[in-house]
């Protein structure tokens, strides 16, 4: 279900991956490394995909091939494991009081990131975030499963295809703010669709940022990405006094 319609006149709407940007560390990795076939491998997929010799959709589908766990037994092993930033709950909680939507636009599976945020911020208020995702086919018999891509893209879900509907339904003159909070190489295409990016420091995505001179500012947990958001909601400061592209001029 989409939101485009409900959302266009908030005064802001915050965008987020989900691996790596809400979660600390990647779970399909965590999956891939500890119960599939192990890092080495995974790290030899990852540079076939930067190098553009495998798609990551192609890459993708290999990593979680591999791991052998029933669903049910993957989730449990995530939620004993994977942390989750805890800045994100008190964003989540501010946006809710202040009425600004909150969409998770991520290339992961949507069972697994909803088992994940319930643990972060309960049940209930999952269902007040929109999950834009892949999803999972389970065998119900056995428990076996694979991914189950949300579109024909060679990315399996193209990012910039879930943004650019809230981003066109933008009333002309509006002063709606659309802010994407990110990680990695896959969170370009969606960036471009918004006002600032939110980068995690440290990361590829920052290099690429500077090279293409794409507005971001560098975060390290959802504390900082939520002060910011305050400050140019409440206009004490501009997004081009926030990115560091301008800041570097």
């Amino acid at each position: 279900m989409s939101f485009v319609k409900e959302y266009e006149n908030k005064k802001a709407i915050i965008f987020t991956d989900f691996d790596g940007t809400v979660t600390l560390q990647d779970s399909n990795d965590y999956l891939t490394e500890n119960l599939g076939f192990g890092l080495a491998k995974r790290l030899e997929l990852n540079e076939l995909i930067l190098n553009g010799a495998m798609s990551f959709r192609d890459a993708f589908s290999q990593m979680l091939e591999s791991i052998p766990t029933p669903f049910d037994e993957s989730v449990e092993y995530l939620l004993q494991h994977i942390e989750l930033d805890p800045g994100f709950k008190e964003t989540f909680h501010w946006c809710e009081q202040n009425d600004i939507p909150i969409v998770v636009v991520s290339s992961g599976m949507k069972p697994i990131i909803k088992a994940l945020l319930q643990k972060l911020v309960g049940e209930e208020a999952v269902e007040r975030i929109e999950i834009v995702s892949n999803d999972v086919e389970v065998n119900a018999e056995d428990q076996s499963w694979r991914i189950s891509y949300r579109d024909e893209t060679p990315f399996g879900h193209d990012k910039s295809r879930a943004i650019r509907p809230y981003s066109e339904a933008r009333p002309s003159g509006s002063q709606q703010k659309l802010f994407y909070c990110g990680d990695g190489v896959s969170d370009l295409s969606a960036a471009r669709e918004t006002d600032l990016l939110f980068a995690k420091r440290g990361k590829d995505l920052v290099t690429i940022c500077r090279r293409d001179k794409i507005p971001f500012t560098q975060f390290d947990s959802f504390k900082d990405i939520l002060k910011d958001i305050k400050s140019v909601l409440s206009e004490d400061v501009t997004i081009d006094q926030l990115d560091e592209n301008k800041r570097a001029l």
